[in-house]
């Protein structure tokens, strides 16, 4: 089992753009020294809901600041750019890295992002599934071409070409079992997000294996909130104070939802979500703590990532509070203990 770091750059109040990002560079560069392997950005747009609206300028500045963690986007909403940028701007990070690239992608789902780029949210998927056709035909083909609904290309090629062959592992964020069954059934390995149930996820992880069988790129990721204290006690308690000081709805809200303006409800494409982000903000915390969370002590904590790696997860990436408006120090002291406490329990 591998693990990774989540980090949304989550923009609190009182705090700079470079506060942010400060914080975040800090805590990638504690994941390297504390044996993680990897580090995945979050790429969104116009609020401060997260503040890195471009994931591979980031990710050059984090290679030359570290020289053994992955690197991983997670994820790049591909309908919201010109595939060809994706593809080269991938790639450069790649060589810059060493070879250090992790592409998550995925067709995104927060309304307010799409109106602003002026992209119909209804698009999403045929959008999404036309740029991977081009990004996959860049990295793997000398010389390429493509004409298509949303983009068209002359005959270009590559360059620069990725330094791993024949492409950086690609993981697409996928949770509904449409979307699952569709990129298994290609051989594209999933990146199951975190306000997905552990049963979902775990159905989902399967639906992936009885169809696709091996994973090309060494394994599922799950994504999902982690929280680890030396007792049960302490674990419950940190969350209940967690909960207290933070407005779920700063996340958890319509300019979050899949939501077609014209309609008032889901997306075309999107019905699987309906209401699912508006929920978000009530759920009770005895429903995060069985059913969404990795939490608890040590012990606890160990079992449930042992029940993702039996349903095939290979990866947990790690969101060790990027909602919490949490000093650097405790951040630091949290991630220092599961990777003390619960990390050679898989090594």
């Amino acid at each position: 089992m591998r693990f990774s770091t989540f980090h949304l750059f989550h923009r609190f109040d009182g705090q700079s753009f470079k506060d942010v990002y400060d914080y975040h560079l800090a805590l990638i560069e504690l994941a390297e020294e504390l044996g993680f392997d990897g580090v995945r950005l979050a790429e969104h747009h116009f609020r401060d809901y997260g503040v890195v609206p471009d994931l591979f300028t980031l990710l050059s500045h984090a290679a030359a600041r570290t020289s053994r963690l992955r690197l991983g986007t997670g994820i790049v909403v591909l309908p919201l750019h010109n595939p060809v940028h994706v593809a080269e701007a991938a790639a450069m990070v790649d060589v810059l890295s060493g070879g250090r690239l992790d592409l998550g992608i995925g067709r995104g789902y927060q309304s307010f992002e799409f109106e602003g780029f002026g992209v119909d949210l209804a698009e999403a998927r045929d959008r999404f599934n036309e740029s991977l056709e081009v990004v996959l035909g860049l990295f793997t083909r000398e010389s390429f071409q493509h004409e298509g609904k949303f983009h068209r290309t002359g005959e270009i090629s590559l360059t620069p070409r990725p330094l791993q062959s024949p492409h950086p592992p690609i993981h697409v964020a996928a949770v509904s079992p449409e979307t699952v069954t569709m990129y298994a059934e290609r051989g594209l390995p999933i990146l199951a997000d975190p306000a997905a149930t552990f049963r979902k996820v775990v159905k989902a992880a399967e639906t992936w294996r009885s169809i696709a069988g091996t994973d090309p790129y060494g394994g599922l990721i799950v994504a999902r909130s982690v929280y680890v204290a030396p007792t049960l006690e302490q674990a419950r308690e940190d969350q209940a104070r967690f909960e207290a000081s933070f407005d779920r709805s700063r996340i958890f809200n319509e300019r979050s939802a899949p939501i077609d303006p014209r309609t008032g409800q889901a997306a075309q494409g999107f019905e699987y979500y309906q209401d699912r982000y508006l929920k978000g903000g009530s759920v009770s915390n005895d429903f995060r703590w069985e059913q969404l969370e990795v939490i608890g002590d040590p012990g606890r904590v160990i079992e449930q990532i042992s029940v993702l790696r039996a349903a095939g997860f290979a990866e947990v990436l790690c969101d060790f509070g990027s909602t919490r408006p949490m000093p650097f120090e405790e951040m630091a002291r949290v991630m220092r203990f599961f990777a003390a406490e619960v990390i050679p329990a898989f090594t």
